[in-house]
C-alpha cells in the first residue's frame, strides 16, 4: 500500500514539474516573440520619422498649433501664420512663468502678428496635456482643419493624442526636422538613438492607451489659455 501511495505521489510530482515546464516554455517564447515584436517595430519607427521631411508647401487650414519644445517649432508655426496657412496659432505648453512679451521677443515675432492672431497655452505639462488643450481650443472655435507643427519624430505620437480628442478635425502634420537622420544615420548618432528610442517606449505606451475609451474633452471644460485681443477671425498680415 505504501510503495502505491509514493508511485502516485512520485508520478503527481512529475506531472506538476511537467506543467510547470510547458508554462515556463511558453512564457520564455512570449517574451522572445514580444521582444522581437518591440525591436521590429522600434527599426520601422526610427526609419519612419528620419525620413519625414518639412513640406515645401501645406494646404491652407483654419489655425496651426505647435507644440514647445525647441525655437525651430516656433520659427515654423509662425512662419505658417505670417504666410496665411492659418487664421490663427495656439502655441501649447508654454512655460507659466513666460509673459507675452517675452515669448514674442524670444521669437522674434512680429508685434502685431501676435496681438491679433497668437493664442498661449500654459496648461499643459506633456503631450497628453498638449492633446486636451489644443482639443479645448479647437472645439471652442469650431476648426475644422489645423495645421499641427512638432519635431519629426515626436509627429507620430503627437498625431496618435490628439486624433483621440479632435477625430472630426483635418490634422495637417508639419514635421520640423532639426538634423537629417535617413538613410540610417540615426542608428549610428547614439543621441539620436536615445531621442528617438525614448519616444518609440512612449509611442507603443500611447498605443496602448488608444485602444481604451478615451476621456472625451467635455464642451463645458474651459481652455486654459491666453487669448489674443482682437476677435478670433482676425486677418494675418
Amino acid at each position: 500500500m505504501l510503495e502505491t501511495i509514493s508511485s502516485d505521489s512520485a508520478e503527481a510530482g512529475r506531472a506538476r514539474r511537467q506543467r510547470l515546464l510547458a508554462v515556463l516554455r511558453i512564457s520564455a517564447f512570449g517574451m522572445i516573440a514580444a521582444g522581437g515584436l518591440f525591436a521590429g517595430g522600434f527599426g520601422l519607427f526610427g526609419t519612419y520619422v528620419s525620413e519625414l521631411t518639412t513640406p515645401d508647401d501645406v494646404e491652407p487650414a483654419d489655425a496651426i498649433i505647435v507644440l514647445t519644445g525647441g525655437q525651430a517649432r516656433l520659427d515654423a508655426a509662425l512662419d505658417l501664420l505670417k504666410t496665411g496657412k492659418g487664421k490663427r496659432l495656439l502655441i501649447s505648453g508654454v512655460n507659466p512663468v513666460a509673459s507675452r512679451e517675452s515669448l514674442r521677443a524670444a521669437t522674434g515675432g512680429d508685434k502685431d502678428l501676435f496681438s491679433c492672431c497668437v493664442d498661449i497655452d500654459t496648461a499643459a505639462l506633456d503631450t497628453i496635456g498638449n492633446a486636451e488643450e489644443s482639443a479645448k481650443w479647437v472645439q471652442s472655435h469650431d476648426y475644422g482643419s489645423v495645421i499641427l507643427v512638432t519635431n519629426n519624430y515626436h509627429m507620430p505620437r503627437s498625431l496618435l493624442e490628439m486624433n483621440r480628442l479632435v477625430s472630426n478635425t483635418d490634422l495637417q502634420p508639419y514635421p520640423v526636422v532639426n538634423t537629417r537622420l535617413d538613410d540610417g544615420g540615426w542608428l549610428t548618432k547614439p543621441e539620436a538613438l536615445r531621442v528617438i528610442f525614448t519616444e518609440y517606449t512612449k509611442y507603443v505606451a500611447a498605443l496602448a492607451r488608444s485602444v481604451m475609451p478615451s476621456g472625451e474633452v467635455m464642451a463645458d471644460d474651459e481652455p486654459r489659455y491666453t487669448a489674443t485681443i482682437r476677435k478670433p477671425d482676425a486677418a494675418t498680415p
